[in-house]
This record gives structure tokens, sequence and C-alpha cells, in this order.
């Protein structure tokens, strides 16, 4: 489990095919303290480590995922989001997130506030997911709060901090970007919807 506080940016330095998967190896912070088999949030998509060598770590992308994130745009250069695991001891800063991703969406437009931005979204409204306003999103690992909801739409404020130390600063309009929805909306919506 994960809680959408980004611990660093990572930078993807190689990506190797193999069959359908890519193997993408990153180099960041956080290499010498990882471990094989350990799970690691990327862009909000929870990958399990398989190599580590330095201060580069390696995972793997299964099409499954490749299909569903936006992984399959990633390129040699790329910064991605990085987050470990919340200890069980640890204080809870973001919100339940579980690093699975419910679906892409695409910034619609950046406006910047004279110190701060607003970013707006769009995704598939057929998918039934929602947002309401002052709830949780997590866009690319990051743990947020929505307002100006509707159906398929939500807008972002994003701070200085957050601009400067995740991948929003590479955001433009256009991009996709990884969305989990809030889990505790995710249940409620089942269980008001049935399992019909």
């Amino acid at each position: 489990m994960f809680t959408g506080i980004i611990e660093c940016l990572g930078e993807i330095t190689a990506i190797e095919s193999e069959g359908t998967n890519l193997h993408f190896h990153i180099s960041s912070p956080l290499g010498p303290e990882l471990k094989i088999d350990q799970s690691l949030a990327h862009d909000g998509v929870c990958l399990t480590v398989v190599q580590v060598s330095g201060n580069t770590h390696v995972v793997t992308a299964i099409q499954e995922t490749l299909e569903k994130t936006n992984l399959a745009s990633w390129r040699p250069g790329r910064k991605v989001n990085l987050e470990r695991c919340m200890p069980a001891n640890g204080r809870f800063d973001g919100h339940i997130v579980q690093g699975h991703v419910d679906l892409t969406g695409t910034v619609e437009r950046i406006q910047e506030q004279d110190g701060s931005w607003l970013y707006d979204f769009r995704y598939d409204a057929s998918t039934a997911h929602v947002t309401v306003e002052k709830g949780s999103i997590t866009i690319n690992g990051t743990s947020l709060t929505c307002f100006n909801s509707g159906p398929g739409t939500f807008r972002v404020a994003i701070i200085p901090y957050t601009y400067e130390n995740t991948v929003f600063h590479q955001l433009a309009e256009g991009d996709t970007v990884n969305l989990e929805f809030d889990i505790v909306g995710k249940y409620i919506q089942r269980m008001l919807k049935g399992y019909a």
C-alpha cells in the first residue's frame, strides 16, 4: 500500500523489450536502498524490483500493464515519480493508494496562477469512475485533492513544491497520465451499483 506522497524522481536510463514485456532501467537516489522483490510505485504503477545495481534498479511491465497505463509511452530520459510502500509505523500523509491504475486520463489545460498551477484533466466518463468535490485522486502516483468535478473531468491545484519535486513540471497539455480513483469511493460506488 502507498500514500501518494512522492519520495523522489527517478530517470529512465534504458528500456529493453523481451517478448511483450518491457524492462525499465531507472536511476534514482533510492537505488542503494532498494532490494529485489520490493514493490515500488512508478508514476502510480506498483512494479516489482527485479534487479539492483548501484543507483539503478530494473522493473518489468507486462502487456496488461502497458495497455492500461502510460508506460508504453515512456522513453529514456523521462522522469518518473517514485514511492516505496508505506511502513506499518509510518505517518499517513496522503490517502490510501494501491498502485493499481484504473485508467489513463489526458491533461486538458494548464494554467499558471502566479505561484501555483491549475491542471484540468479529462478521462473516459463511460467507465463509471467518479471524482467528488474536495475528494482524493492519484495522478501519476501523486495524492491530490480534486475540484470542479464533473462527468469525466476534474481539476487540481499544484503548489510550487509539488510542481518542482514531481513529474508535474514536465507535463504538457495533451499528455497522458495514470489515474487511480479513491478506493473508498470505488467501494461505495460498487455497493450502490451492485454486482449485476
